[in-house]
């Protein structure tokens, strides 16, 4: 594979996905500022992480995946808003409004025939067949939407601090227990085993 072909897997789809979460969570715990202004701090870095983790993408494999512009631009706009009013209820709902919108377009694919996520992903899943699409969006338009409600609940009912953990102890080991619940579904419809362990990655971490 040529490296305009190449996608990201293993320690550089680790670093663009996990790598701003954890500077963000990092930040927040670590900052040398009162605590009531970590979570500041933290969103900061956490836009700088994002855009550092855009730039690499962009050299390292020559594209920055639709999703990973789509999180990255509302970490930057909500993130902004964080800081510029500041009003951390904006970084708290990012995560939502990445989720509906996403399980929305999926979901609206899905009853309207369009695969949007096989054009999203097509390359990565080569052979898989139209009913394990088929599937594969309807799973992942529904998980989303479970972790938007699972988002609202966690940031209107637990502290600031626990809800920055959560984004890296809770949702972020679902979306790697979902994505690899699927595994078996996408092999009885066409996904071969060298291909499996790649098809147990997620799409980008909101």
């Amino acid at each position: 594979m040529s490296r305009a072909q190449e996608e990201p897997s293993g320690f550089g789809r680790l670093l663009i996905d996990v790598g701003p979460l954890l500077v963000f969570f990092i930040a927040n715990y670590a900052a040398p500022v009162p605590h009531v202004m970590r979570i500041f701090v933290a969103t900061g870095a956490f836009i700088v992480a994002m855009i550092a983790a855009m730039l690499f993408s962009a050299i390292r494999y020559r594209r920055i995946s639709p999703l990973l512009w789509f999180s990255g631009v509302m970490v930057v706009v909500l993130g902004g808003l964080t800081i510029w009013l500041h009003n951390e209820t904006f970084i708290k709902i990012k995560p939502t409004i990445y989720y509906l919108l996403v399980s929305g377009i999926l979901g609206f694919g899905l009853l309207s025939g369009r695969p949007i996520l096989k054009q999203v992903l097509g390359s990565a899943y080569p052979g898989l067949e139209e009913e394990g699409w088929r599937k594969l969006t309807r799973n992942w338009s529904l998980f989303f939407l479970f972790m938007a409600a699972l988002n609202e609940t966690v940031w209107r009912l637990t502290t600031t601090d626990f809800w920055v953990g959560f984004k890296l102890w809770g949702a972020l080991p679902l979306t790697f227990l979902f994505a690899a619940l699927n595994v078996p579904m996408l092999l009885r419809h066409g996904l071969n085993r060298d291909e499996a362990e790649q098809a147990s990655e997620p799409a980008p971490i909101e």
